[in-house]
C-alpha cells in the first residue's frame, strides 16, 4: 500500500505551504529521510524529506501551488504500485498523472444530473470550514493579526485569498494600500476637486511594458515574502540611520592571534563573532533598542535573541541565535556558522527563524562601504556592517593605517530617539575598539 505523503506543519501559526521545486520525480527511487521536495512557508523555506524508501509513484501537488497543512502532496509506493496505464475520462481524453478520473454524476429529483465533487473539491470543502467564527473573525496569522491591529483594520471585512479563505499578509497589505471600499456616489456636475478619484500611490504612473527582447520570470516565493516584508517595514517604521567609523585594529590582532586554536577547535574565527558579542553586551546596558512596539505598549524583551542575515542566491534569510548574550567568542561562531551553513542548505526550522530581538545585517561582505538597512519587524532597529578593510587616518595628527568599518544602525524613530541611538553605537565602537583591554 503506497505511503502518503503531507505538506507538513512548519510551526504553530503556519497553516499552509507552497511547493517550490520537486527534487524527485514520478518513477524515480528514493531512500527515506532523502530529500523528496522543497517547500516555502511564511516563516522558513525547507526541503522535506522522504518519509519512506520506495518509489514517488504519485504526484498530487505541481510545483507553485499552495495547500493546507497535512494535506496529501504525494504517494511514496513500489515499482509494481505504478499506474499501468493513464486513465481516461467519458470524454476519451487522458487523464494527466497523478490525477483520478471524476466520479460519475449524481441524479437530482429533477431528472438533471449534477457532478459529484471530485477529491480536490472535497479537500477544498474541507478546508472551507476554516470560515469566520462565530465571532466574525477570520482565521489568520499571528502577524497578520498584529498588522490589522497596528492599521485598526477589521480582518472580518478582508476577502482572504489563502486555504478556506484565510486572510494572508499579502491580503491585508493589498486592502491597507488599497483603503475600504467605499460607497459610489452619482457625479455631481460641478463638484470639486476634492470629488474626483485618485490613482493609488502605489501604481505607478508610466507603466513599461516588456518587449519581445525581454526575458520574463515570476517572482519566486521566497521574493514575494521578502517584498511584502519589506514594503510593511518602511510603511510601518519611520527609518532614521545613524553612521559610525570604528577601528578593528585591536580585533584584527586578536583575531590572529586566535585563529589556529579556534581551527583546531573546527570553527573559522571571524570579526561576526566579536560583533555579536559586543552587541549583545549593548544591548542589555540599551534595553530600548531591544524593545517592540504593541500596539500604545512598548515591550523589553528579556531576552536577546540575535538574527544574522545570510544571503541566499534566490534571496535572504535572517535565522537567529537565541540568549546571544550567554555566549563566549566561542560559541557565537559556533553557531553562527551553524545557522548559516544549514541556512544554504535549506535545513532550518522554523524555530530557527523566530523570536529575534535585533538584527545584524552584513552587505560588506559584497564590498560595499556601508548600507542603509531596512528595519526587521516588528524589531525596532539593525546594524549593517560595512567592509572591514586596511585605511589611513588621522591618529594624534599623524595618518596612520588601520583596519577600519563602517556601522551603520537603522532605527525606527517612533520609539527611538537619536540621541539613544547614538549612545548605543558609541557604546559598540567602545567595546569594539577596547575589545579585551584593561584600559582604552
Amino acid at each position: 500500500m503506497p505511503t502518503p505523503v503531507v505538506m507538513p506543519q512548519m510551526g504553530e501559526s503556519i497553516a499552509e505551504g507552497t511547493i517550490v521545486r520537486w527534487i524527485k520525480k514520478v518513477g524515480e527511487s528514493v531512500e527515506r529521510d532523502e530529500p523528496l521536495f522543497e517547500i516555502s512557508t511564511d516563516k522558513v523555506d525547507a526541503e522535506i524529506p522522504s518519509p519512506a524508501a520506495g518509489v514517488l509513484t504519485n504526484i498530487k501537488v505541481q510545483e507553485g501551488e499552495t495547500v493546507a497543512v497535512n494535506s496529501v502532496v504525494a504517494e511514496i509506493g513500489q515499482p509494481n504500485e505504478m499506474r499501468a496505464s493513464t486513465p481516461v475520462s467519458d470524454s476519451g481524453s487522458e487523464v494527466g498523472a497523478g490525477t483520478t478520473a471524476p466520479p460519475p454524476a449524481k441524479q437530482q429529483g429533477d431528472g438533471q444530473s449534477t457532478p459529484a465533487p471530485t477529491p480536490a473539491d472535497q479537500t477544498v470543502a474541507a478546508v472551507g470550514s476554516e470560515q469566520p467564527s462565530e465571532n466574525g473573525r477570520r482565521r489568520s496569522s499571528p502577524l497578520v493579526r498584529r498588522i490589522a491591529k497596528e492599521h485598526n483594520v477589521d480582518i472580518a471585512q478582508i476577502a482572504g485569498s489563502g486555504i478556506g479563505g484565510r486572510v494572508t499578509k499579502h491580503d491585508i497589505l493589498g486592502y491597507i494600500e488599497r483603503g475600504p471600499v467605499r460607497e459610489q456616489r452619482p457625479q455631481v456636475p460641478g463638484a470639486g476637486e476634492a470629488e474626483k478619484p485618485t490613482i493609488a500611490a502605489s501604481q505607478p504612473a508610466v507603466q513599461l511594458r516588456p518587449t519581445v527582447a525581454d526575458r520574463i520570470e515570476k517572482l519566486s516565493v521566497m521574493r514575494k515574502r521578502i517584498a511584502e516584508h519589506m514594503v510593511l517595514s518602511k510603511r510601518t517604521s519611520a527609518h532614521v540611520h545613524s553612521v559610525f567609523h570604528v577601528n578593528f585594529s585591536t580585533i584584527e590582532k586578536l583575531r590572529q592571534q586566535k585563529r589556529a586554536e579556534y581551527e583546531q577547535a573546527g570553527v573559522k574565527l571571524t570579526y561576526m563573532a566579536f560583533i555579536a558579542r559586543v552587541v549583545a553586551g549593548a544591548l542589555h546596558r540599551h534595553p530600548t533598542i531591544n524593545a517592540s512596539i504593541d500596539g500604545d505598549n512598548v515591550v523589553f524583551k528579556k531576552d536577546i535573541n540575535l538574527g544574522i542575515a545570510v544571503a541566499l542566491e534566490e534571496g535572504l534569510i535572517v535565522p537567529v541565535i537565541k540568549n546571544a548574550d550567554e555566549k563566549n567568542i566561542l560559541g557565537l561562531s559556533r553557531a553562527i556558522a551553524d545557522v548559516a551553513d544549514r541556512a544554504r542548505a535549506k535545513r532550518l526550522n522554523p524555530d530557527d527563524v523566530h523570536g529575534g530581538t535585533f538584527t545584524i545585517t552584513n552587505p560588506g561582505q559584497f564590498g560595499a562601504q556601508f548600507g542603509m538597512p531596512i528595519i526587521n519587524q516588528p524589531q525596532v532597529a539593525i546594524l549593517g556592517v560595512g567592509t572591514i578593510e586596511r585605511r589611513p587616518v588621522v591618529i594624534d595628527d599623524a595618518i596612520a593605517i588601520r583596519t577600519m568599518a563602517y556601522l551603520t544602525l537603522g532605527y525606527d524613530h517612533r520609539l527611538v530617539d537619536g540621541a539613544v541611538a547614538d549612545q548605543f553605537m558609541a557604546d559598540v565602537k567602545h567595546h569594539l575598539e577596547c575589545f579585551d583591554a584593561d584600559e582604552c
